[in-house]
């Protein structure tokens, strides 16, 4: 697991770097098999070493690791058991917040909120680390790549830690464009036929013809 656990550092000092998370707000995971790395719990993400980060099992026992594993393993775990990710990373990046603060789920007024699954649910409010919040945002992510936690962050998953991050970095960005169109007016809404188009566009692109 010693990979997967540099990769847990690299990851969390990018997430710094980009404002994404504050000191040791924000947690990542990664799956492999039954086990789970997991960033522990009280350390800032930028300050992360791979031996600081715990190694539990899939029911949530201890398996390696001298600090204890971050509050929120039992939403990634929940998240695990329930879907096929293999990486989460949650943070409470501004504008994600924002509007899980603000809303109830997060419309897609850009065609890219399709890369996340489409419209991205905002989970019930519920306090962080309790078998409530794993089951709202268990629910949230039903056919998402993203949810947003109200009152708290967003969280993202993925088939690699490359795929979850560039998942969040997308749905704060989706947030941020959302946020600052409200400064203009209601932002438009796009369409379940809109949208619908952009897919059979995606799968049937033009076709240029060569110069002979």
């Amino acid at each position: 697991m010693l990979e997967l656990r540099q990769e847990l550092c690299a990851y969390g000092r990018r997430a710094a770097d980009l404002g994404l998370v504050i000191g040791s707000s924000g947690n990542l995971s990664v799956r492999d098999g039954d086990l789970v790395a997991v960033t522990p719990s009280g350390v800032a993400l930028d300050a992360l070493r791979p031996g600081d980060c715990p190694i539990v099992s899939l029911d949530g026992h201890l398996v390696e690791g001298e600090l204890q594993p971050s509050s929120e393993t039992p939403m990634h775990l929940a998240v695990y058991a329930a879907t096929g990710a293999t990486a989460i990373v949650h943070t409470h990046a501004m504008f994600s917040t924002v509007v899980a603060s603000t809303r109830t789920e997060l419309p897609p007024v850009h065609y890219n909120a399709l890369l996340l699954g489409g419209t991205v649910r905002v989970a019930p409010y519920a306090t962080y680390g309790t078998p409530e919040l794993a089951e709202n945002v268990r629910t949230a992510l039903e056919g998402r790549k993203a949810a947003l936690m109200a009152n708290h962050g967003g969280v993202s998953v993925g088939a690699n830690l490359a795929d979850a991050f560039e998942a969040t970095r997308l749905l704060e960005w989706l947030c941020e464009l959302y946020v600052r169109s409200h400064t203009l007016g209601e932002p438009n809404v796009l369409t379940e036929e809109q949208l619908a188009q952009v897919v059979d566009r995606a799968l049937h692109p033009p076709v240029f013809p060569r110069r002979d």
